[in-house]
């Protein structure tokens, strides 16, 4: 077996600097070192990078990928709420800062869920620094309902939503990680996850603390996320103008573009069959396929 798909992924301390706040963002680091950064893989809200070890570690053995902790998320010591949360600027900003350390060609430039829309917020700042992006099932709403989510106090209304308060009542502390894995196993958004992924998250998801383990992402900076969506991911697809796939969940899908969107002739979007917002997690190979496909 390839030594890559053996040894664990590196781990790097990256300093980002901006309005948002000084700190370092963490970055797990697969692959050859000694080749350029093929693929930036982002997390979704709530997550780590260490999340998607099983989906990131078999591309090893062909790329060289980093996957950053971003904001308030895994072992990143970035600040959180240096300004008020009503958009996901600061998580664009940190991409961007990412991709300026980057010392070779553009590169492929993936999320899911908020790391999706984030990644796409970031290619239309920086285009030239990213050569393609692989999104999936990325927070993009009706046309509609992104102006009506951009007016002034849309967050604090939002900070009301069903998704929003679920995040408030997580359970922040356990005695260990067994107890951990015990109360996520098939319950909830876990429900369908191998035990490996499931740990995986929990191995950067809880943080040693003198009352027990606490969850990496607070439970406020989860829910002030998805508040937060005074963002327009629809003139990012229209400034970014390099090759945009999306994969979009069947069920529960948080993607609202159709198949063949309009005026985006660069931006293709395909269903995962029985694929819901977490298929990552438990449909790995076509995410796999994907990103594969688009860093090679």
């Amino acid at each position: 077996m390839d030594a890559a798909l053996l040894s664990p992924p590196r781990r790097l301390r990256v300093p980002i600097d901006n309005r948002w706040g000084a700190g370092e963002m963490a970055v797990l680091d697969f692959g050859d070192p000694a080749r350029p950064v093929d693929l930036i893989f982002v997390h979704a809200n709530g997550f780590n990078a260490a999340t998607y070890r099983c989906l990131l570690s078999p591309l090893a053995s062909s790329l060289r990928i980093w996957a950053p902790d971003l904001r308030g998320h895994g072992r990143s010591s970035l600040p959180i709420f240096a300004q008020p949360k009503t958009n996901w600027r600061d998580h664009r900003d940190d991409l961007l800062g990412l991709l300026a350390k980057l010392d070779g060609p553009p590169a492929v430039l993936a999320g899911h869920s908020m790391g999706g829309t984030a990644s796409l917020l970031a290619a239309a700042v920086a285009p030239s620094r990213v050569s393609s992006l692989v999104l999936f099932d990325p927070v993009i709403w009706k046309r509609s309902s992104t102006l009506m989510f951009n007016l002034p106090l849309a967050a604090r209304l939002l900070a009301g939503a069903p998704i929003s308060r679920a995040a408030l009542r997580r359970r922040r502390l356990f005695d260990s990680r067994e107890q951990a894995l015990a109360a996520y196993r098939g319950r909830g958004v876990f429900k369908g996850w191998p035990d490996a992924v499931l740990a995986d998250y929990l191995s950067d998801g809880l943080t040693e603390t003198p009352d027990g383990l606490s969850l990496s992402a607070a439970p406020e900076w989860e829910a002030a996320n998805y508040a937060a969506q005074a963002h327009d991911p629809w003139r990012a697809l229209r400034r970014y103008g390099g090759p945009v796939r999306i994969l979009k969940a069947e069920r529960g899908a948080l993607t609202s573009l159709s198949p063949h969107p309009r005026g985006l002739p660069n931006v293709t979007v395909e269903v995962v069959p029985g694929g819901g917002h977490l298929f990552p997690m438990t449909h790995p190979d076509v995410a796999r396929d994907a990103l594969f496909e688009a860093a090679v």
